[in-house]
């Protein structure tokens, strides 16, 4: 059975250009994370590189999602990696010369995670305008799982080349970036694919919160979304369960941090061969409430192929909901709103992640890592049949389709 990405020569510009990102940042990540930790021997510096990208995504994100809505999105997304490159470039001209700081990296890492809240809605809304809606799923699908495979890559090629030494690793991830720019920068459109320009108000700011208000099929998908990842944090604990419960050492720890993204490249090339067409929203429920039922299997599992993969359900059922939820929200929202929900989006999953590690951590502490993880998995499980009960549109939506594709 082959396998062949659905959509055109710009899907695949988009696409290609997503996996030169993902491996872009995951290079990145490891080496500024190693070189921090190498400089001031304190793992609270590795927390505020997480804090110096994270505010600049949370409190740009309207405004990022304002901008994609009223400019080229090409334009931004290669702007964006124009000030990634010149980061990363400034951080491996600065080691190379013996002259690093901490100061310096948090500076550079902060204005990648600026570039980043621009980034990530005028990607998201590019998308849409470039394949037709009949096989909108699939690309996201497609998209969805090579980005999860270069994520999966990523970590392992930036520790081989870090072996050689920070530069040469900034090198790659700075190469990554410029050429995900030109690949983004050279997509066609079609003729009237380009957004109008709005003028900056607080209407056209909060446009996206009141639009997702307004629909409660879209304000469902978003927020079942937030409390399945807030509460089903277990990758958070991955650390604990791989020394303390599976006694698996580190590359037993390498191993359960790739499972959720092995069963979510594997389920998202079945979804491209095979497209849900009926019963999407049942679907979706399900794969989150599979998604629940795996976390508290992998909580209470002691042997580490059972862990694995519940893992990999786990990752499996993710990207299920994923592609449902995305394709649902896209489809329902016009294009000159794209952006901006996006952006909201993109403040409900930063939020939902950081957060959820949070939580796992404190009940952790307060009640152990076992109770911890399986109280997520309950709780995920209980907010699926609370979305149900909430959002009956949700949970009735048949298929993946915009209003007006609709037939009676």
């Amino acid at each position: 059975m082959r396998i062949a990405p659905p959509g055109n020569a710009a899907f695949t510009r988009y696409w290609l250009a997503e996996v030169l990102l993902a491996l872009g940042q995951e290079i990145f990540l490891v080496a500024v994370g190693w070189q921090i930790y190498d400089l001031t021997n304190s793992a609270l510096s590795l927390g505020f590189v997480g804090l110096a990208q994270f505010l600049p995504q949370f409190l740009l994100a309207l405004v990022a999602g304002h901008v994609a809505d009223s400019f080229d999105r090409r334009r931004i997304t290669f702007f964006c990696q124009l000030v990634k490159f010149s980061a990363i470039a400034l951080i491996a001209a600065c080691s190379l010369g013996g002259v690093l700081t901490s100061t310096i990296i948090y500076a550079c890492t902060a204005a990648f995670g600026a570039s980043h809240a621009f980034q990530q809605p005028a990607l998201r809304a590019l998308m849409p305008t470039l394949v037709a809606r009949n096989v909108l799923a699939q690309c996201i699908a497609w998209n969805s799982g090579v980005r999860k495979a270069a994520i999966i890559a990523g970590p392992a090629l930036g520790g081989v080349i870090y072996l050689i030494g920070p530069v040469p690793a900034y090198a790659a991830g700075a190469l990554c970036f410029l050429g995900a720019g030109l690949l983004l920068a050279g997509i066609p459109l079609a003729q009237g694919a380009l957004p109008a320009r709005e003028p900056l108000t607080l209407d056209s700011l909060f446009g996206g919160i009141a639009f997702i208000r307004s629909k409660p099929a879209i304000l469902g998908a978003i927020s079942l979304d937030l409390f399945a990842i807030l509460l089903g944090g277990a990758t958070a604990l991955l650390p604990v369960y791989a020394r303390d419960i599976l006694h698996a050492g580190p590359g037993g720890l390498g191993l359960l941090r790739a499972a959720p993204a092995l069963g979510a490249v594997l389920v998202s090339l079945v979804m491209v061969r095979l497209p849900l067409n009926r019963h999407v929203g049942r679907v979706m429920f399900a794969s989150v409430a599979a998604f629940g039922a795996a976390t508290i299997v992998f909580g209470v599992s002691t042997v580490f192929p059972l862990s694995f993969a519940a893992l990999m359900v786990l990752g499996a059922a993710d990207m299920v909901s994923v592609v449902i939820r995305t394709s649902l929200v896209q489809l329902q929202t016009p294009d000159g709103m794209r952006g901006r929900v996006a952006a909201v989006n993109s403040i409900f999953t930063g939020t939902s992640n950081h957060l959820g590690q949070f939580e796992s951590g404190v009940v952790a502490a307060w009640l152990g890592s076992v109770a911890s993880v399986v109280i997520g998995g309950a709780g995920t499980l209980l907010v699926a049949a609370l979305w149900i009960r909430w959002f009956p549109s949700l949970w009735k939506a048949d298929r993946l389709a915009a209003p007006e594709d609709k037939r009676d």
